[in-house]
């Protein structure tokens, strides 16, 4: 293999390698397109308020409703309510998703995940920093920020944590499992405990939000929120699109990329601030979300196979669909109160995961 091997062919090369699975892949992402579909109209007809959705569509094509207080509450409800929640569910069932993707390719490995190894822990005490410090010692960052603080106080969160983890985890090129998970574990419980400081200095106001906020929830989804980290995630969804084919020659290891014209060392940049931006902003109005990032793409690897340019949409849209249905069963399963949505994907991506391991329990080197 020479230097003079072209970037697009020597990656077309690593796609070849990786099976060719193309008909397929674009297959499953129309079918997801229409499970997220179908998904968003679950979300907006779910609730505990019995607000009609059909009942506002029928308004908006002249037709007349008995009880104009009812259309009024139902006009409430679904714009101020459901409508914010199912698009946040959206943006952040996509990020998390294809963060799990990215750093997955990243590391070459497929049990990397931000809840996992310590990414989701670091983006959250960013956001704890800001909750309670935010009107004390982090008061001029709050006032310059705005409403971006929370959201650029977790990306740097994120960010810090996924440089340390890889630094830790990767050397020569080679990232050994065993070093990422307990580095995760280590840089997790580090952000814990400072968490739990700034969690024991906390109001009692400030103390209930955190304790709810932590185990994930959409509840508080409103369209400041969406126009915080929206552009955020956006950008960051977008951005990865680009990496698909440095990903897909990232697979056959890091002196092969660089020998194929892949720049590794500024892509691993791009990749690992995509992640810790979609990362950020998605804790810091979600919260604790955990598993999203292990079981969707791990899922899509075993129908669709390796290549990123499909695996990397079918992320986003299973990811989206998938934080719906948990957040649809999250308000329906105890109501009318509401079950906190981290622990349905943990109920869901536990058991997932001990089976991952249970399969690659051989090819694991501790």
């Amino acid at each position: 293999m020479t230097a003079a091997l072209s970037m697009s062919g020597g990656l077309g090369r690593a796609e070849r390698l990786a099976g060719d699975r193309s008909s397929l892949g674009r297959l499953a992402i129309v079918v997801l397109a229409v499970l997220l579909l179908v998904t968003m109209v679950i979300s907006m007809t779910t609730g505990a308020s019995g607000a009609s959705a059909l009942n506002l569509i029928g308004s908006w094509f002249g037709g007349t409703t008995a009880d104009p207080a009812a259309l009024l509450r139902d006009q409430t409800v679904i714009y101020n309510i459901r409508l914010p929640r199912m698009i946040l569910g959206v943006l952040v069932g996509a990020a998390l998703a294809t963060s799990g993707l990215l750093m997955q390719g990243l590391f070459r490995n497929p049990l990397a995940d931000p809840g996992l190894v310590g990414v989701s822990a670091g983006a959250g005490l960013g956001a704890v920093g800001i909750i309670v410090l935010g009107t004390t010692m982090l008061a001029p960052l709050t006032a310059l920020l705005g409403i971006y603080s929370l959201q650029m106080a977790s990306f740097i969160g994120g960010l810090i944590t996924t440089f340390i983890l890889y630094r830790v985890a990767t050397k020569a090129g080679q990232t050994a499992i065993a070093t990422m998970l307990l580095a995760g574990i280590a840089i997790g419980a580090l952000a814990g405990a400072i968490t739990g400081v700034l969690v024991y200095v906390a109001t009692d106001s400030q103390l209930r939000d955190l304790t709810f906020w932590g185990l994930g929830s959409l509840s508080g989804a409103n369209w400041t929120k969406i126009m915080a980290s929206g552009p955020i995630i956006v950008v960051a969804l977008t951005a990865s699109a680009f990496l698909a084919k440095g990903l897909n020659a990232l697979t056959l290891g890091e002196a092969t990329a660089g020998h194929l014209g892949l720049p590794v060392q500024r892509f691993k940049l791009a990749a690992i601030v995509a992640v810790a931006a979609a990362t950020g902003a998605s804790v810091a109005v979600s919260g604790g979300i955990g598993f999203v990032g292990i079981v969707v793409p791990h899922l899509l690897r075993l129908v669709i196979g390796p290549d990123h340019r499909y695996l990397l949409p079918a992320s986003a849209l299973l990811g989206a669909s998938f934080l719906l249905m948990a957040d649809a069963v999250s308000r329906l399963v105890v109501a009318p109160a509401e079950l906190p949505i981290g622990i349905v994907t943990a109920a869901v991506g536990g058991p997932f995961f001990l089976w991952i391991l249970l399969r690659r329990r051989n090819a694991i080197a501790w």
